[in-house]
């Protein structure tokens, strides 16, 4: 069934107590309306009370909407923010009107819930005509994720800060915010030599060839093309040139995202899976500066894979992949497993980062472990998993790690 869009009656509501009305203008309607109730239960001689708001309010509206400034607006946001550090816009504004504009201000309207503007007033507050200013737009993001901003407001609040008028211009592109993590100092990474199919050319934009160690005596089988044909005319016998292809761990970083119940996520997320997320990203940025190839399987609805290497993906592109992954309310193991499955042949080492440890988990590890996977196992919860962390260790082979959201959020974790 298709959604219904908001009515006109909200969406003129939404403008006018979102952008039209500031804050002393909503209080000024809030305290007339107190007024009129009282003066008509309690019948109080406030009639006057009542006129001389209506007479600010209104004088306030018409002296706005006369003086609305004319306006030229240019400048964005930076395209990247990292969730937790602020991040500024500047703007610069050109008065063309024939008339000053006082108590100039710029905002963003309407933001949501994840970014909250934390300063916008500008430097100056009086603009005359043909002049121009840069106005700064300082916005704190609470929580990683693609958000498309809404367009940027400059206005004038001229008189008595009750109503704004101006202009609006749109931003350019949307501000990717991405995890914040810390990096580690190290991470022990239990690797088997697993060789990845398809050689280092697959690995690199530009491509590799396997490493030339020398030369030795022909034997049955050998390709013609590597036949030294020099060196066979000089020692009067069949030599061929002798190559060392180099192995590569190819490592699965599996990212659990099951939050299991209808709570209602807060504007900063939920904790723990909010500090997966950071522990992930702190992962990927240590195997990055090594000589591995990273595969993301973000563990959803459906199995999400994103595949990297030391040039098919930087590091950036693996955090816009994480800035972006949302929570799952349904228990995706059992319908993702066997997608996992398939890919493990390729696989060298498993990195777990799990909410909890349960048998769905539990199958999966194993599953790696049986295809003949190294597994490491992490788990980011703040109270006691489902099932003894014990027989995680036991079918891993390796100490499972617990860490408390509020450890991984505050970087307390520095070598896995």
């Amino acid at each position: 069934m298709k959604r219904r869009g908001p009515s006109d009656f909200e969406r003129f509501a939404r403008y006018l107590l979102q952008y039209k009305l500031t804050s002393a203008g909503r209080s000024l309607i809030v305290l007339g309306l107190v007024a009129g109730l009282l003066g008509y239960t309690l019948e109080l001689p406030i009639f006057y009370t009542l006129c001389s708001l209506f007479a600010l309010g209104f004088t306030a509206l018409v002296v706005n909407s006369a003086l609305r400034p004319r306006l030229t607006i240019s400048g964005s946001f930076p395209q990247l923010a990292c969730a937790g550090q602020a991040v500024t816009g500047w703007f610069r504004v050109g008065n063309t009107g024939r008339w000053s504009i006082l108590e100039l201000d710029a905002s963003l309207i309407g933001i949501g819930r994840s970014l909250r503007v934390i300063d916008s007033r500008g430097a100056r507050t009086q603009l005359a005509p043909g002049a121009h200013a840069s106005l700064p737009i300082t916005i704190m993001p609470n929580r990683r994720g693609l958000y498309r901003l809404p367009p940027v407001r400059v206005f004038t609040t001229f008189p008595f800060s009750i109503c704004r008028s101006g202009r609006s211009a749109p931003l350019g592109g949307p501000l990717l915010v991405a995890p914040r993590f810390h990096p580690l100092a190290s991470i022990d990474v239990p690797a088997s030599r697993r060789h990845q199919p398809g050689g280092i050319s697959l690995t690199s934009d530009v491509g590799e060839s396997p490493e030339y160690i020398g030369n030795r005596e022909y034997r049955a089988g050998d390709p013609p093309r590597r036949i030294d044909f020099r060196s066979w005319a000089r020692l009067a016998r069949p030599v061929v040139r002798e190559y060392q292809e180099e192995f590569y761990c190819r490592i699965a970083l599996v990212l659990d995202t099951y939050v299991p119940g209808r709570r209602w996520r807060p504007a900063t997320g939920f904790p723990e899976f909010e500090a997966a997320v950071s522990m992930a990203a702190a992962i990927a940025d240590a195997l990055a500066r090594g000589e591995y190839l990273i595969d993301i399987f973000a563990a959803g609805p459906e199995l999400y894979v994103f595949r990297s290497g030391r040039s098919i993906a930087h590091f950036e592109n693996v955090l816009e992949i994480l800035a972006c992954v949302d929570e799952c309310r349904t228990n995706p193991f059992d319908t993702i497993a066997p997608a996992l499955t398939d890919e493990l042949a390729r696989i060298s080492t498993v990195i777990c980062v799990f909410l909890d440890w349960d048998e769905t988990r539990e199958r999966l590890v194993r599953a790696a472990v049986d295809s003949g996977c190294a597994v490491k196992v992490i788990i980011v919860r703040d109270s006691a998993t489902t099932a003894p962390i014990s027989r995680a260790d036991a079918i891993a082979n390796t100490p499972a790690l617990v860490f408390s959201s509020a450890d991984v959020t505050a970087g307390a974790i520095d070598s896995l």
